[in-house]
């Protein structure tokens, strides 16, 4: 019994081009299940079996690789937000100024929703000559910053702090609180003979800020922003 023969043009198209065949995933699949097919269910293909746990591998390694790439290009992207935000930062000649950019294009370029400035002051009145941007700054007694932080806990203040929220706080987000999800929380220092400070970033997505996140780029937008406030504070 004669082998029937393939199509002379589908035929004369591999041969002009074989390594097409060879580049085609799916298709040498096809090939290789055809191969063991006619090679019947008695004999076991030691070589087929060992090329199966090779694309296995490589396609976990591929996988890797992506992930790899993504996770670089997204700090790359999440540094150059932080600079742009440091740049917006030092631009203001007042502090007023300082103050509207924070909550306005600093916040816009930082992609989060609100941003909250607390300064802690032993004045019992707590008032500040900037009444109308309260939305930005705060004012509060001594020892406000650490139990903040710490949510009254018994635990270790750290400059960073991300979490996750069921609602954001009343006094620090007032009308915003019950949309805020997530927030990270600066700790700042003034330096020697200034209480503390403590800036915070919230956001509705439950996921901008989360504990198992890196702290660095935050942590060098602080002390950033420290030494800008140092030179208001002077």
């Amino acid at each position: 019994m004669s082998t029937p023969k393939m199509d002379e043009t589908l035929r004369d198209a591999i041969m002009a081009r074989p390594d097409a065949l060879l580049d085609d995933t799916e298709l040498m699949k096809a090939l290789i299940a055809a191969n063991d097919r006619a090679m019947g269910s008695n004999i076991v293909d030691l070589r087929g079996i060992a090329m199966a746990r090779m694309e296995r591998r490589l396609t976990r390694l591929e996988d890797t690789h992506r992930s790899v790439i993504a996770a670089a290009y997204e700090n790359l992207a999440s540094t150059n937000q932080v600079h742009r935000a440091i740049l917006r930062m030092l631009d203001p000649l007042e502090f007023e100024d300082f103050l509207l950019d924070l909550g306005g294009d600093v916040a816009k370029v930082l992609r989060v929703d609100v941003i909250r400035l607390t300064l802690e002051s032993a004045q019992k009145d707590g008032k500040t000559n900037f009444s109308q941007l309260e939305h930005v700054l705060k004012i509060a007694k001594p020892g406000f910053v650490d139990s903040y932080l710490t949510e009254g806990r018994a635990t270790q203040v750290r400059q960073v702090t991300l979490r996750q929220l069921r609602v954001g706080d009343s006094i620090m987000y007032e009308d915003k609180a019950a949309w805020i999800r997530s927030e990270a929380c600066l700790k700042l220092d003034f330096g020697p003979g200034n209480l503390p400070g403590l800036l915070v970033m919230g956001s509705e997505d439950p996921h901008q800020f989360t504990p198992d996140q890196g702290t660095d780029l935050l942590a060098f937008f602080a002390g950033n922003f420290e030494r800008a406030m140092r030179r208001w504070l002077a």
